[in-house]
């Protein structure tokens, strides 16, 4: 199979309704497995504005802080919704430990989904 241009890329891309991001403190799997929970102030999935695709890509349009509580985030995940919603996928990010309740913030500039050729 050939591979998709970039028109149909980004069609594929705008297609997704993100409007929420997660943090994960193990692998999500396929359906968001291991969101963190817990904290005070609680932590919570947060509102997120993804740009339109261009280039075969979508970026983050601003920064995203979340309140975490004592915890390893490892992936940052990707919902239509707040609260249930359907689970699009995830990114792998450097482990960071939190030996206490702290902040963790998902970067605009280092947030983009693409689909990439095979």
């Amino acid at each position: 199979m050939g591979a998709f241009v970039e028109a149909a890329k980004n069609s594929m891309l705008d297609a997704l309704s993100i409007t929420h991001i997660s943090l994960h403190d193990g692998a999500p799997g396929t359906d968001g497995s291991n969101e963190v929970s817990g904290g005070s102030p609680a932590y919570a999935r947060q509102a997120a504005t993804i740009n339109a695709a261009a280039s075969s890509s979508r970026a983050l349009n601003a920064d995203v802080t979340f309140d975490v509580p004592a915890c390893t985030v490892m992936h940052v995940g990707y919902w239509s919704a707040l609260t249930a919603g359907t689970f699009h996928g995830s990114d792998p990010v450097t482990n960071e430990i939190f030996a206490a309740q702290g902040e963790y913030k998902v970067l605009a500039a280092g947030t983009t989904l693409a689909i990439a050729d095979s």
